[in-house]
């Protein structure tokens, strides 16, 4: 009777959340190949795949350098916070330098190649260090003037069968041609690895957006599809996981708060849902951010920590708006109940802009987050990546416990169609729709609670005024309709009792 196969083990990256789509980590005792294109991040992954493993593991590494030297690679690499030097120091990183130079010419490419010699040097550095992991950055400047695709085969095969020999987990790092081409120039390195990472660094408008994908995992589980991540000064590599889990698993709260209006309360069924997200969508000064001021002086007044995210306007601004509806913003901000962080949407990524306010919320720990302007990050985006960041921070807020007010810009004055409304709505909780309605030669507002999940709500679009004071909410709208599709018309009482008739009092 034969022996039962081993079940292959996981070994954690604790690399910048990655270890999320590896679903535990990297198969132990395997090789990975990293492909991407020049600026995708393979050297700095390949590195922060060592360093993680020092710093959080207790793991020793070795990296095998064929381009760089190593003082260029521990000079790039300090931006990061990794002090490569100490580490070398105290044994937890070896260098082996096989990057050509014109004194020490490394590793002979030209005529023999002498792998042999090469991985004898790997073996004593890990040896000598008592490695787990080992990074080679990156096997295309060795094997890429190799004279022909069978001996490239066998190379890599020995290099492959060596490192598992070792029994570390390493990562190699090779060139793809472009992003969506060929995996590696020579269409060989991924057949021959264990597992297979894809990096790329693609154009999206004006700027560019960076995703990792893991196309191959020999005999293990892993997420699929392609994930962002951006590189952070003094961090590394930080993945954005798109998860559905703060969405679709989990419990869900039954308490209310506050939306700060009492008005809105009741047309919200008793106020907002501790745990829900509410979009806030309307033409440009139709009240969003007076909204959002009251949903932060509700919070204030019972305590709860707010912490308002403002991408349209600055601080100064909103202190100024804030003080002519009768909120202290600074008074707020003393007693430790609010937060003000205001950021310029083109100065960072979706991808960072995320990154930040996560981690605002894990330092400040807020029960509420005020997002102003979340329209303004879309029209600086494409509409994938910006339904990705709105995606990604639902997810988190709602594994936080936290509630979310999000406001947003109409198109268009009287409203109608919204991009944004969508392809997020979708995502939020409740939609709370705030419109221009011409009456009478006299432009007035209009408030709705379009969507209450799991609540119910009041379904008449009702007028409302702004002083001193704040938001007042008052009336329904009898008489006019249209006022969702922007082409608000008068309607007769005939038909309004005709209508109630037909519908109930849907329209009283």
């Amino acid at each position: 009777m034969s022996e039962p196969e081993p079940v292959l083990t996981k070994l954690p990256t604790h690399l910048g959340g990655l270890d999320f789509i590896f679903e535990g980590g990297l198969p132990e005792g395997r090789t990975s190949l990293v492909a991407g294109t020049a600026g995708s991040a393979k050297t700095v992954l390949s590195a922060h795949f060592l360093a993680a493993g020092i710093r959080e593991a207790n793991q020793s590494g070795v990296f095998v350098t064929f381009e760089e030297s190593p003082r260029d690679i521990t000079r790039n690499m300090a931006s990061f916070g990794w002090d490569i030097p100490s580490w070398e120091r105290t044994g937890r990183w070896r260098y082996v330098d096989a990057s050509p130079s014109p004194d020490q010419p490394g590793v002979e490419i030209a005529g023999s190649f002498d792998l042999g010699a090469l991985m004898a040097r790997v073996e004593n550095a890990v040896r000598q260090v008592g490695a787990t992991r080992v990074a080679l950055d990156s096997v295309s400047a060795v094997f890429g003037h190799l004279p022909d695709e069978m001996t490239l085969r066998h190379e890599l095969f020995r290099l492959v069968q060596g490192l598992r020999m070792m029994g570390v987990t390493a990562v190699l790092t090779a060139e793809r041609p472009d992003d969506h081409g060929p995996i590696t120039r020579h269409a060989l390195e991924e057949f021959v690895t264990d597992n297979v990472i894809l990096l790329r660094n693609v154009p999206e408008g004006e700027k560019r957006r960076r995703t990792v994908e893991v196309l191959k995992f020999r005999g293990a589980t892993h997420r699929k599809g392609e994930y962002p991540f951006s590189i952070i000064p003094g961090v590394g590599i930080v993945l954005i996981p798109l998860s559905a889990s703060g969405l679709l698993g989990g419990p869900s709260s039954a308490q209310r708060i506050t939306s700060g209006n009492t008005e809105l309360d009741a047309m919200c069924g008793g106020g907002f849902f501790r745990d829900s997200i509410v979009l806030v969508s309307g033409a440009t000064g139709t009240g969003k951010t007076l909204l959002s001021t009251e949903y932060v002086r509700g919070g204030a007044r019972v305590g709860e920590r707010c912490l308002l995210v403002a991408f349209e306007e600055g601080r100064e601004q909103l202190l100024r708006n804030a003080g002519g509806w009768g909120v202290d913003f600074e008074q707020l901000e003393a007693q430790g109940t609010l937060r003000i962080v205001c950021e310029h949407p083109d100065a960072s990524s979706l991808e960072d802009h995320l990154i930040h306010i996560r981690d605002l919320m894990r330092e400040y720990r807020p029960h509420r987050l005020a997002v102003d302007g979340l329209s303004a990050l879309e029209r600086s985006s494409t509409t994938r990546g910006f339904r990705e960041f709105v995606f990604g921070l639902t997810s988190f807020v709602k594994q936080q416990g936290v509630n979310g007010l999000f406001t947003s810009t109409t198109p268009t004055l009287l409203g109608g169609g919204s991009v944004t409304e969508a392809h997020i709505s979708s995502i939020t909780d409740s939609v709370i729709l705030l419109r221009y309605v011409e009456v009478g030669g006299e432009m007035r507002r209009g408030i709705m609670v379009l969507k209450m999940r799991g609540s119910g709500h009041d379904r008449r679009i009702r007028d409302f005024a702004i002083d001193g004071q704040g938001m007042h909410i008052g009336a329904p709208f009898r008489n006019i309709s249209g006022i969702l599709s922007g082409n608000p018309r008068h309607v007769t009482d005939e038909e309004i009792v005709r209508l109630d008739e037909l519908f109930g009092d849907g329209l009283g």
